[in-house]
């Protein structure tokens, strides 16, 4: 797997990510659109396995690897709802919806499901079972 393209993937994806949330808070597209929430999460989950496969550079696939991938996906968008609920409760005096933070945290899991799954299979050449 060539990991400098991996990162300018993930640079771009960043970008992408940064520049969409600006637009979306200036023009308040998060109030209009209402799926745009689980679109940002679903690219932030894969965002964030991309680091943790480039970060470890990854060569092979197992169930304990993606099991730690999918882990720090989780562990990191619960840290980002606890984020937003301490924000929401002190600027904005929004109160606690449950399902958004249980929407939130699966698209986290769908987009970082989706990038494992995609890296492994087109990205990094899996041998073949010779069985």
């Amino acid at each position: 797997m060539d990991f400098k393209k991996l990162l300018v993937r993930i640079t771009l994806l960043i970008f992408f990510i940064f520049l969409l949330n600006y637009l979306a808070m200036k023009f308040h597209w998060y109030y209009s659109i209402w799926y745009l929430d689980m679109f940002m999460h679903f690219w932030g989950g894969v965002w964030l396995s991309s680091i943790f496969i480039w970060f470890f550079k990854l060569k092979e696939i197992n169930l304990k690897l993606v099991l730690s991938i999918i882990l720090g996906v989780l562990l990191i968008g619960i840290f980002w709802e606890i984020f937003e609920i301490i924000v929401n409760k002190t600027t904005i005096e929004n109160s606690f919806n449950i399902l958004d933070t249980i929407s939130d945290l699966s698209f986290d899991l769908a987009g970082g499901l989706f990038t494992i799954f995609y890296l492994f299979k087109n990205i990094i050449h899996i041998k073949e079972n010779k069985l």
